[in-house]
């Protein structure tokens, strides 16, 4: 299968080695043509797996977007919540009918891109998907190599619209066999698990992160207490998809840690292979980290904005928003992806259920 990647930071380079790997012809798009220079000029990614280190062989490496989107069945979107309006419209005049658009995770990006590519001019019909977690624990070891410590084994995925779910879900599945279908979008977009594990781990380990060159928040910084925390935030997520009628699984973060039980959506005993890794002991600058800009000010935002249309308490959510505000130095409620910033807060549950069916 044609498929086009755009982004190029870890999801994007283990998305294109992986996906080559498998026999896609995959075809890699990245703005900064500078720092993509290294794949340009090698055709290649260095993959680095428990299989070892082998260089991968890509169809293409392109800074036309308009290049990479051509012919492409399915193009995957691994970057951060907060680059996708650029991108959707840097992708608008490109698009076309039946091509599908895969977020892994979405953050709601689905219905995001969707109406920012409309508002750019695109009339293609196209089916944008999401979702709930980056199907790779990846990290870059330099410009062209990309170190994959775990690859997920359930993806729960919606569709917007969700009339196009069937031809889009089985487009997807070739590429991620483990995609697990949701209701639509908005299902989707809460199972993000970004938004629950990371805000408390930033957030209760600032003195630490701030104090060291580098921290491990999923190694030293989770400790009981902290766990404890991420329980308590994940119920309230749960308690939202609950409100709004959707069903189990909700794959509860607790099961990420668990050894035995339901497989999250990177199986078993993945969180030991992270921590023993060490690609996560890390420099994290708080106010400029995608923690902070991606799944506090993005993910966060969305759930608490979610939560209040719905009717849900919240209480944790809304306090790491505003403590990752007084961190930052802004309204990350104001500023942040919420639905009154779409402009769906006053939707009905009835009007929002048609929306997420038909469509814009």
């Amino acid at each position: 299968m044609k498929v086009a990647v755009l982004g190029g930071g870890n999801g994007a380079y283990a998305c294109a080695a992986d996906l080559a790997r498998l026999g896609h012809e995959v075809r890699l798009w990245r703005r900064d043509a500078l720092a993509l220079a290294p794949v340009l000029e090698s055709g290649a990614i260095v993959l680095k797996d428990a299989e070892g280190e082998r260089a991968v062989r890509i169809a293409g490496a392109s800074g036309d977007i308009g290049e990479a989107l051509r012919g492409a069945g399915l193009v995957v979107v691994p970057a951060p919540a907060f680059a996708q309006p650029d991108i959707a419209r840097a992708m608008a005049p490109h698009l076309a009918d039946g091509q599908v658009v895969f977020l892994p995770p979405g953050t709601f990006g689905s219905v995001l891109m969707a109406k920012v590519a409309r508002e750019a001019g695109s009339r293609a019909e196209v089916a944008f998907a999401e979702t709930g977690t980056l199907p790779w624990l990846a990290r870059k070891h330099g410009p062209s190599t990309v170190a994959i410590t775990a690859r997920a084994t359930r993806l729960p995925t919606g569709v917007f619209p969700a009339r196009l779910a069937d031809p889009a879900l089985a487009l997807v599945r070739e590429a991620f066999p483990a995609l697990e279908p949701l209701e639509d979008a908005l299902s989707a977009a809460l199972m993000n698990a970004g938004p629950i594990i990371h805000p408390p781990l930033i957030t209760m380990n600032a003195a630490p992160l701030e104090r060291f060159e580098r921290w491990d928040i999923h190694d030293e910084g989770t400790q009981p207490a902290v766990r404890r925390v991420t329980d308590a935030l994940d119920a309230e997520r749960i308690a939202a998809r609950e409100a709004l009628g959707y069903r189990a699984p909700h794959f509860p973060l607790a099961d990420h840690y668990r050894a035995d039980g339901d497989e999250w959506m990177y199986g078993r005993r993945v969180h030991e292979k992270l921590t023993r890794s060490k690609d996560w002991s890390e420099r994290i600058a708080l106010s400029a980290h995608r923690y902070m800009l991606e799944d506090v000010e993005q993910g966060l935002a969305f759930l608490v904005s979610v939560c209040d249309w719905a009717g849900v308490p919240c209480p944790l959510a809304k306090s790491f928003l505003a403590i990752g505000s007084a961190i930052v130095g802004r309204d990350l409620r104001r500023t942040g992806r919420t639905l009154e910033a779409l402009g769906l807060a006053r939707l009905s549950r009835a009007e929002m259920q048609a929306l997420l069916e038909d469509g814009l």
